[in-house]
């Protein structure tokens, strides 16, 4: 058995390769390019062995190495970044490092601790697309807030009737309106015809509000200076067509999502979560994956999801802390569902009731009614079992009976 540590980077990797017995056998870099991949698999060749022969360490699984290596047959393993830190301070007494040692830090986790970890398995092409089209709409969500917040900034500095004519200034019908009608000047002078023919072609839903929306739009307001006009409304139009092209990228991001999920064959899984809805649940779906033998036991996806706190006790001194290693992302899903299925769910709304007061905030609550969503998710999932409430509810009651002696 050989074990390979690859220490990756943008443009350069650095390789050690060590035998069974510790010996370093090798240590170069190579650059990130098909000649580069080549050249590795060549080094492994000199030595006398197979890709089959080889266990990789690497701190990444998305990188085109990794889809070189795993195309090639060599066993990869994910190590996590802290992880690697950890390890680094057995060698070294000093806060140095290099790549050189980082790559031989990662082989030699391999050759002394392979049984902790486990060997990196890709999802389905299917799975890996869900999860790409969850990270891209959360990543639409972000940059849509922060030009919204911008945007609202701007209108209240010269044109706030803008933001009372509709609901939601999110709406592309208000985008769109603002995008037309950038200023004041342009919005009082609009007719009643011309507003109405507006709202016709962008489909407002409701033609009975259309008068009272109009007379909104008339009311007198405070005229600012026609310099600061002048300063803000084309900023402000670049601002509505940029936001109004994110919140339609984000809507198309999502029925592009469904139609992803719909396809999975674990869709009736996660669907029948109470509270998911249309992203909740394939985003769920993506965190978990289809490689079941991934997360052998709960606890492993409580601590990735980061519901479950870390306990630091050293004597009679015991603490509890809030778990910061974690897939943030994972954990922002799960205290999203914990919070929207208290709404659908008889059980998680009593439990929240029920901790709340223990809790410091309301997130903190969430977060506790979601490490014990975290095993009943787990066991839908490794059991290929859609949720049941009524069954759920029985194995509570049979769990809360008292013994007989």
């Amino acid at each position: 058995m050989y074990f390979i540590g690859l220490d990756w980077s943008e443009k350069e990797h650095m390789v050690c390769i060590i035998n069974q017995d510790g010996r370093h056998l090798a240590l170069f870099s190579i650059p990130h390019s098909p000649e580069g991949f080549a050249r590795l698999e060549e080094e492994v060749r000199r030595l006398g062995a197979t890709p089959e022969q080889c266990l990789v360490a690497v701190e990444t699984a998305h990188n085109l190495i990794i889809d070189f290596l795993w195309s090639r047959n060599f066993t990869v393993y994910v190590i996590p970044p802290k992880a690697v830190t950890r390890y680094r301070d057995r060698h070294r007494q000093s806060r140095s490092r290099s790549d050189k040692g980082d790559a031989v830090t990662l082989a030699h986790i391999l050759h002394t601790d392979r049984q902790v970890h486990r060997p990196w398995q890709p999802d389905s092409l299917l799975t890996r697309r869900l999860r790409s089209q969850v990270r891209l709409i959360y990543t639409l969500h972000q940059t849509e807030q922060r030009y919204i917040g911008q945007l609202r900034a701007l209108l209240l500095r010269y044109y706030p009737q803008a933001l009372t004519v509709f609901s939601d200034l999110a709406l592309p019908i208000t985008l769109s309106f603002v995008v037309t009608y950038p200023d004041p000047q342009a919005a009082q002078a609009l007719g009643k015809e011309p507003f109405y023919a507006f709202l016709k072609e962008h489909r407002h839903p409701r033609p009975a509000m259309w008068t009272q929306l109009y007379a909104g739009l008339q009311r007198p307001a405070w005229e600012p200076d026609p310099a600061l006009t002048q300063i803000y409304s084309q900023r402000t139009q670049q601002m509505a067509r940029l936001t109004l092209e994110v919140v339609q990228a984000r809507r198309d991001a999502i029925q592009e999502l469904k139609a992803l999920f719909e396809q999975h064959p674990d869709r009736e899984i996660f669907a029948s979560l109470p509270g998911a809805g249309e992203l909740l649940a394939p985003s769920l779906l993506a965190k978990f994956g289809d490689r079941r033998e991934r997360y052998p036991d709960p606890a492993i996806v409580q601590a990735l999801a980061g519901t479950c706190p870390v306990t630091d006790q050293s004597g009679k001194k015991r603490r509890i802390l809030f778990r910061r290693a974690c897939d943030k992302e994972f954990r922002r899903i799960m205290q999203q569902f914990s919070k929207a299925s208290v709404a659908e769910s008889v059980w998680a709304a009593a439990y929240w009731q029920e901790v709340r007061p223990h809790c410091d905030s309301d997130a903190h609550a969430y977060r506790c009614l979601a490490n014990r969503w975290v095993p009943i998710i787990w066991r839908m999932w490794r059991d290929h079992k859609p949720y049941d409430e009524a069954y759920h509810l029985r194995r509570r009651a049979q769990r809360r009976r008292p013994r007989k002696t």
